[in-house]
């Protein structure tokens, strides 16, 4: 005799969390997510039904396979997931899961699913995201989207996190994370304990610094516009 576990009935759908890449269709006109690990060639929208990533008939999610959705109970689980280095420019998704789940241990495996906020992370040169940009890869018809300040963008294609909410539609809400801000504002208040001594090291270092730019420009003149239009 096999034991089942009994089944649950919730009230309303439980939350979960997960990572995935935001992606944009080559055309510009949908939004949507490409899962970090199995199922990871097939890009979902914000409302998305689950399928047997194995072509297989039976319903997902089924006891006796992979397929379904997969998320976490605890955010901050997710969260240390994008600590690793291809996770990185990943989204944080909070998630409602509908229809048929498994639970398990650390999370849920399921068929269906609402992407309710997706949290993007800073920059890459750590300020805080304004817009999500060309990543340099993707999915057939998808382009993957990495965040980006306004100032590392470069002529790549992007769209700012409202228009990809947009896009994406079903409500979904995209925010952007702590970047640098936050960074500064430490090393503000660590600032404030530094005496003079310390403080006059920084500005001497400063100094140094603007000494070095001015002489590269006393440089450039003696050698003439001319000069760098050579080779």
């Amino acid at each position: 005799m096999r034991l089942r576990l009994p089944e649950e009935r919730p009230t309303e759908p439980p939350t979960g969390y997960k990572i995935a890449h935001p992606v944009l269709s080559h055309d510009g006109t949908r939004a949507g997510f490409t899962g970090v690990s199995l199922g990871g060639a097939l890009p979902y929208g914000v409302l998305a039904d689950a399928s047997c990533v194995y072509g297989l008939r039976h319903q997902a999610p089924h006891r006796r396979c992979d397929c379904g959705f997969h998320c976490v109970h605890d955010r901050t689980t997710a969260e240390a997931l994008l600590c690793t280095a291809e996770h990185r420019a990943a989204a944080l998704l909070e998630v409602s899961v509908l229809g048929r789940y498994l639970r398990f241990e650390l999370g849920f495996r399921y068929a269906r699913q609402r992407v309710r906020t997706a949290t993007v992370g800073p920059c890459t040169c750590g300020t805080v995201a304004s817009a999500l940009a060309d990543a340099g890869w993707g999915r057939p018809g998808w382009r993957a989207l990495a965040p980006s300040c306004a100032g590392c963008l470069r002529g790549r294609t992007s769209v700012s996190l409202a228009s990809f909410a947009r896009l994406a539609g079903e409500g979904l809400r995209v925010v952007a994370g702590r970047g640098s801000e936050a960074a500064a504002d430490a090393e503000v208040a660590a600032t404030a304990d530094l005496g003079v001594c310390e403080l006059t090291a920084e500005a001497a270092l400063l100094q140094a610094r603007l000494d070095w730019f001015q002489t590269q420009l006393a440089r450039l003149g003696e050698r003439g516009p001319e000069a760098g239009s050579q080779g």
